[in-house]
């Protein structure tokens, strides 16, 4: 498995999931195109396109890093036609750009509704339908979403409704885009993580430390992102994924490795469906 050479375009890059997937393609020598709004230092959230950037050229890739607003659809046109431009073509696209906010329907401000859907369901729409006409061209070409199964369930949506439709519009977008491109030969799949990841809205939005202490790290879903872009796009497609299952599946036993402190029992993600338990060696 290789991704040599090949031209990766991944939504919010700049910090947590999406650079850990940049590193882990740029290992291989890979071009990454550095989506994100952070072009200068934010006082909360560490890093910006331009220290990503550092870091993937330090792992081995080559980068551009772009300052992209996936509600903005000439930023999003823009972005994807200067990674073709520069790097001759686009291979994969990670669309891992998100807004959350866990609130209830009376506490949710009809802002905050409006820019979880920009970003999460509409950006996810948009940026893949302008690298469409690039995938095309592609050897073997990927669209991944981090977005959860669709499990429809109530329990995931009443705690949040918002938040929720907005998350799962990112899945049915999987669902659709498998369907229509699959006679054009382009994956299309979701992957979601077992266990909360530690990452700036672990800390910042959802529990702190002790959260991000019970938390995987982003590496899990790095590795197992790297396994789907490694599988043949023709045959691979319309699979919403866990994490650790995908790793198993590789023959990954040691899921330790990837827990931030080891001593604490791991908090559970949202979304993950009741009939996906884990893998040996996986447990909580």
């Amino acid at each position: 498995m290789s991704l040599s050479g090949k031209t990766l375009f991944i939504t919010g890059a700049s910090r947590g999931i999406g650079l850990a997937i940049a590193l882990r393609a740029a290992r291989d020598g890979a071009n990454v195109a550095i989506a994100a709004k952070t072009a200068a230092p934010h006082p909360k959230l560490p890093g910006t396109i331009f220290t990503a950037a550092a870091d993937i050229e330090a792992a081995g890739g080559r980068a551009l890093p772009l300052v992209v607003d996936v509600r903005n659809e000439d930023e999003v046109a823009s972005a994807i036609a200067q990674t073709a431009e520069t790097f001759g073509g686009i291979d994969i696209v990670v669309n891992n750009a998100s807004a959350i906010q866990l609130t209830g329907t009376l506490e949710t401000d009809m802002k905050r509704f409006d820019l979880m859907h920009q970003v999460n369901t509409r950006g996810t729409f948009m940026v893949s339908k302008y690298a469409i006409p690039h995938l095309e061209k592609a050897e073997n070409p990927h669209i991944l979403m981090l977005s959860p199964p669709l499990d429809m369930k109530e329990k995931w949506f009443a705690p949040h409704l918002a938040y929720s439709i907005a998350k799962y519009g990112m899945s049915l977008c999987v669902l659709g885009l498998a369907g229509e491109l699959r006679p054009r030969g382009i994956a299309v799949n979701a992957l979601w993580p077992r266990t909360t990841i530690a990452t700036s809205a672990i800390r910042n939005l959802l529990g702190g430390e002790a959260m991000m202490e019970a938390s995987r790290t982003p590496e899990i879903m790095a590795d197992a992102a790297y396994a789907i872009f490694n599988k043949p796009a023709r045959s691979f497609s319309g699979h919403f994924l866990i994490d650790d299952l995908v790793l198993a599946a590789e023959g990954v036993t040691d899921f330790e490795q990837y827990r931030v402190d080891p001593t604490k029992p791991l908090m559970p993600d949202f979304f993950v469906p009741d009939d996906t338990p884990p893998p040996p060696g996986s447990a909580h």
